[in-house]
């Protein structure tokens, strides 16, 4: 187990999100997953309790901990992207599989998750400041999910 690991709490279906986000993301895959030993109170035994994984490198533990937390945009994943046709693959993979578009390049997966799919070019344009930046975060407020093409023009102005 990595020294600092992102806990995520889930109802019940921690290995079936963990096992979605490998199957989406480069360097991601599902490490160990953590079976009861014995029955307990909400539970039998060879439930799934906890799933080691990896997100885009980042390590995480699900953890199936009940419907008693949910999750909410306080966290999210940002991930960077270098193209649309990136942006476009890692959005739709979330929303078409039960999630759903917020605004300025965050959506939400099936399970509550917040992810920020962020294309390089708009963070490079914030980061240049003045005109550009302005222009670049007036053409984002306008969108979902990102097009890379928008910002790239207004970025030119």
């Amino acid at each position: 187990m990595a020294k600092n690991t992102i806990c995520l709490w889930y109802d019940k279906d921690a290995e079936e999100a963990a096992r979605f986000y490998a199957g989406v993301f480069p360097d991601s895959e599902v490490k160990t997953v953590y079976r009861a030993p014995g029955d307990y109170p909400s539970g039998k035994e060879g439930d799934v309790l906890m799933v080691e994984f990896t997100v885009a490198g980042v390590p995480c533990l699900g953890l199936n901990g009940g419907p008693t937390f949910k999750h909410n945009e306080a966290f999210s994943f940002q991930i960077a992207t270098d193209d649309q046709e990136e942006t476009d693959r890692y959005w739709n993979a979330i929303v078409d599989n039960g999630g759903q578009e917020s605004a300025c390049g965050w959506c939400k997966d099936r399970w509550g998750i917040s992810w920020q799919i962020t294309p390089r070019v708009l963070m490079e344009a914030m980061a240049a400041g003045g005109g550009e930046a302005k222009r670049a975060f007036d053409a984002m407020m306008t969108m979902r999910k990102i097009d890379v093409a928008a910002i790239e023009a207004a970025r030119r102005g």
